[in-house]
């Protein structure tokens, strides 16, 4: 970064303007650890333990605060930007800011028909579809997924009869798209929940559109849900990054593996697909949780063989995603990862 040197200064005019970063640090400061508190009130993934209105005070006090600023320098900008983005960012773990959102969406799609905005592109949404397909065929059939590459299965040329009795599941399903390209897929029982009120009823209003009428869509928090049923398929694309992205986002991260453990039948996977993780730490992420469960159990069961079975295994992951590489490792911005429920 380069820097820029400045004229000197009065030294009266200087110990002014540094008293006073002094005291815009400790108003700034002050005011964060009152927004910080405020957020740590909202539990679990959009309940409240306190009145909802708390929340919406933390999230307007942020956006909308007027935090002093010291005299400016390349320093104290670049250092106001991190804590911007840092900000940003658990916005985007918080129910309100996802209300807010599905509410400008949802206006934009009664005003203009617009679908609104498509994680990842259209393209990895289609991809992941298409990927699931085959895998839920080869799946059907007791075989193993292709490990080799995203080719498709030669059973996936023989119809979609192979799909009719997978139940589907969408967690955090914002405008339902990839529901509807699951549906085009061949998948007949599919459901999207979201926590969001504005999310389903964008989510009904596009599948209605869109010639999708069948797909169900319910109000419904992945990390203390009301669903009392268990589905071969479960979804999640974005979802657990946003989890992830909450203050509160290491153990909302542990409420979502549990959550998610008891929706997914047995013999079923869960389909993640992530722009904050690699494969290999959401496989190792898997692995945490299952030592953690496995040792949960052990500590209950009389019989310590009841609680030896890790409630999930890697199965396959998309391969065909572009590449890159940084600091001598290969990566990729999109990963798309299934695991098998035992």
């Amino acid at each position: 970064m380069a820097g820029i040197r400045l004229a000197p200064e009065d030294p009266e005019l200087s110990s002014q303007q540094s008293r006073g970063a002094v005291v815009s640090d400790l108003i700034s400061d002050d005011e964060r650890s009152v927004a910080a508190d405020s957020w740590s009130i909202k539990s679990e993934y959009g309940s409240t333990l306190d009145d909802d209105q708390r929340q919406t005070d933390a999230a307007d006090a942020l956006s909308a605060a007027n935090f002093p600023r010291a005299p400016s320098s390349d320093y104290s900008s670049d250092k106001e930007e991190v804590e911007a983005e840092e900000a940003a960012q658990s916005m985007l773990g918080l129910q309100s800011y996802w209300d807010s959102a599905y509410a400008d969406e949802l206006t934009n799609f009664r005003e203009h028909g617009h679908a609104g905005e498509v994680w990842f592109g259209a393209d990895v949404m289609e991809l992941v579809a298409s990927w699931t397909k085959g895998l839920c065929i080869d799946i059907s059939h007791g075989q193993l997924p292709n490990h080799v590459d995203d080719t498709k299965s030669e059973l996936v040329d023989q119809g979609d009869k192979y799909l009719s009795t997978w139940s589907v599941l969408d967690i955090g399903t914002g405008n339902g798209l990839l529901l509807q390209e699951l549906a085009k897929q061949g998948f007949s029982h599919l459901t999207g929940t979201d926590y969001s009120e504005g999310a389903v009823q964008l989510a009904r209003s596009l599948a209605d559109r869109d010639g999708f009428a069948n797909i169900n869509f319910l109000v419904d928090d992945v990390l203390e849900t009301k669903l009392e049923r268990q589905f071969q398929l479960v979804t999640d694309k974005g979802t657990l990054d946003a989890i992830g992205l909450h203050p509160d986002g290491p153990v909302k991260r542990m409420m979502y593996w549990d959550s998610v453990s008891r929706l997914v039948a047995s013999g079923g996977i869960l389909v993640i697909t992530s722009c904050n993780s690699t494969k290999d730490e959401l496989v190792q992420e898997v692995e945490s949780f299952n030592q953690r469960r496995v040792g949960m159990s052990q500590e209950h069961e009389k019989d310590e063989e009841a609680g030896r079975d890790p409630p999930f295994r890697y199965l396959s992951h998309i391969r065909s995603y572009p590449t890159f590489m940084f600091g001598g490792s290969v990566g990729s911005r999109v990963a798309t990862v299934a695991f098998v429920r035992s």
